[in-house]
């Protein structure tokens, strides 16, 4: 059925002049060209909780993340501190590691093109889960995102568009 509007979390399927059902990938995000158009993450923080982990989590692990529909390898690149995660209070600045039931702001950076936005502004973009040896070894929110120049891909009216301001 044909709807005038959705909102963030509604799943909904649409055509777009000029793109191929073909060019469209798992991944790929739709946003709001004129006002406040996607782009490719370059890094971002994040609060991750590790849940399930069998070792010890340090800079350079670089695990698959589920965000959204996209299924990229992310590399904590820094860990930040470890916090408590009732309260959020800081509990130790840069820790060497993180293991199972810690909580701990870190920075990531994907390995492939991928989009994410803080979970404030776009929840659904900004909730992942940490996935290893096939199964969720930890959960996350994103804090804050540094992005990069890549502009993604524009349809031909976003470029008429932004021309036209």
């Amino acid at each position: 059925e044909s709807m005038p509007e959705a909102v963030p979390g509604d799943n909904v399927g649409f055509n777009i002049k000029n793109v191929a059902v073909k060019e469209i990938k798992r991944g790929f995000v739709a946003s709001d060209s004129k006002n406040d158009p996607c782009k490719e993450t370059d890094t971002f923080e994040a609060q991750v909780i590790i849940m399930n982990h069998p070792g010890k989590i340090q800079a350079g692990y670089t695990p698959v993340l589920d965000c959204h529909t996209a299924h990229i390898a992310c590399k904590f690149t820094e860990l930040k501190c470890k916090m408590d995660k009732r309260s959020g209070k800081v509990m130790e600045e840069n820790p060497k590691e993180i293991k199972n039931g810690d909580a701990s702001m870190c920075i990531l950076k994907p390995t492939k093109p991928m989009v994410v936005e803080t979970f404030k502004e776009y929840p659904p973009l900004g909730r992942f889960a940490v996935r290893d040896m096939k199964q969720t070894v930890a959960v996350g929110v994103v804090k804050s995102v540094t992005k990069g120049d890549g502009d993604g891909k524009a349809t031909k009216s976003a470029v008429k568009a932004a021309k036209v301001k």
